[in-house]
């Protein structure tokens, strides 16, 4: 197979490709075509690749057109959907990218509670669908963010609590695989190949369809933010351990560290953000709940009210604009004594910049009633999952930045329980991709995960990835 040196072969896959072009109704967009700059991009702004081609999907039917071109030149391929991939897994130097982003479809059958999605929708476009029926789909934080990308590896967000991951609430997927077989995968049927779709990421084929389950939600779900200047980080910290002892699941929270945008008007200074999204129809128990919060940990700042929840889903995208650097770390932990928030309150007093911020995911509820085996997801004993993430826009910030995540996540490993979510995990420099994977799912889930590479993928096409390798034969 041919590893991206073409050589004398250059001729042959340019005609390869001008032949794709025929035969797909989107269209195959090379570095002398014009919008070649724009094809190639991906929200990371740190990942500068230049792909031979990309074959942006005008029809479903162009996966199969564009796996066999893959397959029959040998070049390197990489999956598309959103593009949000932080590790910048969505493209790849000098292969053939297949962009699915046009692919945006939604369809909801509000009666069974079913939404069908794109492998290039976007949360926005699922939530813009599904809103005027009341329903949501349990999916992320930011609104461009694609489904795709997310629902493979995860899908943390506003009601992971209420409803689970966004791959707990995946019905049933369509998937192309790497031989060309076109495969529908649920509990019913190919029901391991489901089982590591759900967290697996794009290791077994391409998902051309997702059927998700939707649930009821008010149009103007009750949430808010508690604000807390750096003064009030420890004891606000402590409180939140307290308020999240007893939580019902109904309550979503998730505290953040970071220099808040400019549309907030709350200056240059750090605040700790406690953001909580209350999923009930009947608002009173939540506000409840919000003010036992507010009499153990007096917020120096806050919002509260019902809010629409399409606003509220995408509150915070101007932090994400597309082309910002980014580089992310995770950890999942328990412990929220005072040790560990001397630890947390440490680093996170560093971030008096705009471009960096910290999340604590509040997990368990039905996110951890689903047993750890169901899934390809690597930790559902957790009770938080940390996030720290860059959203910069200087490239002159990159080693900084970046080595700021790296030691904030080192400063957690005392407290660090097993898992990575692959979502939230960097491209590192020179790094084997195949040990992170190991690393992330540990190594019952990442054996199964190989037999499975095995049966669906064993010569690795779908291999840009947190990559599962085949075990040799």
């Amino acid at each position: 197979m041919n590893t991206g040196h073409y050589g004398e072969e250059d001729g042959d896959i340019d005609r390869l490709l001008a032949e794709l072009d025929e035969r797909i109704a989107g269209s195959v967009i090379r570095p002398q075509d014009p919008g070649y700059d724009d094809a190639r991009a991906v929200w990371n702004g740190m990942i500068d690749l230049h792909p031979r081609a990309v074959a942006r999907a005008g029809a479903v039917s162009d996966i199969d057109a564009v796996l066999d071109a893959a397959r029959r030149s040998g070049l390197p391929l990489a999956v598309r959907g959103g593009g949000h991939n932080i590790a910048g897994h969505s493209s790849v130097e000098g292969g053939l990218v297949l962009d699915l982003g046009p692919l945006r479809s939604v369809e909801v059958d509000a009666e069974r509670r079913l939404v069908t999605v794109g492998p290039g929708a976007t949360l926005r476009d699922v939530d813009e669908a599904t809103a005027p029926y009341g329903l949501a789909v349990p999916l992320g934080v930011i609104s461009a963010t694609g489904v795709a990308g997310l629902t493979l590896g995860g899908g943390v967000g506003w009601l992971t609590r209420s409803n689970g991951l966004s791959l707990d609430n995946l019905d049933s997927a369509e998937v192309v695989t790497a031989s060309g077989e076109h495969v529908h995968a649920s509990e019913e049927e190919n029901p391991e190949l489901f089982w590591g779709l759900r967290g697996g990421g794009g290791n077994f084929g391409v998902v051309s369809s997702f059927t998700f389950r939707a649930r009821p939600l008010p149009a103007g779900v009750l949430g808010g933010n508690f604000f807390y200047r750096p003064e009030h980080w420890k004891g606000a910290l402590g409180a939140f351990d307290r308020w999240t002892q007893d939580l019902p699941e109904e309550m979503n929270p998730i505290t953040s560290f970071l220099v808040l945008p400019p549309e907030f008007d709350m200056g240059d200074a750090p605040w700790m953000v406690v953001g909580f999204a209350w999923s009930s129809e009947n608002h009173e128990p939540g506000l409840e709940l919000i003010e036992r919060l507010r009499q153990d940990a007096p917020p120096d700042a806050e919002e509260v009210g019902p809010v629409p929840w399409l606003e509220w889903q995408s509150a915070m995208d101007s932090l994400f604009p597309k082309g910002s650097r980014g580089y992310w770390k995770n950890v999942s932990f328990s412990r929220l004594d005072e040790e560990a928030i001397d630890v947390l309150v440490g680093f996170a007093s560093e971030v008096t910049w705009a471009g960096t911020g910290i999340d604590i995911h509040h997990m368990q509820g039905a996110f951890g009633r689903v047993p750890e085996e169901a899934t390809a997801f690597p930790n559902r004993a957790a009770k938080y999952w940390l996030n720290i993430y860059g959203f910069w826009q200087d490239a002159a910030e990159d080693a900084r930045l970046s080595e700021f995540a790296r030691k904030a996540h080192a400063s957690m490993q005392p407290f660090a329980e097993h898992g990575q979510y692959v979502n939230f995990l960097g491209a590192e420099r020179g790094q084997d991709m195949t040990e992170a994977a190991r690393q992330a799912y540990g190594p019952a889930t990442y054996e199964r995960l190989v037999a499975l590479k095995n049966r669906f993928d064993p010569d690795n096409l779908f291999r840009l990835n947190h990559n599962i390798v085949p075990a040799p034969a």
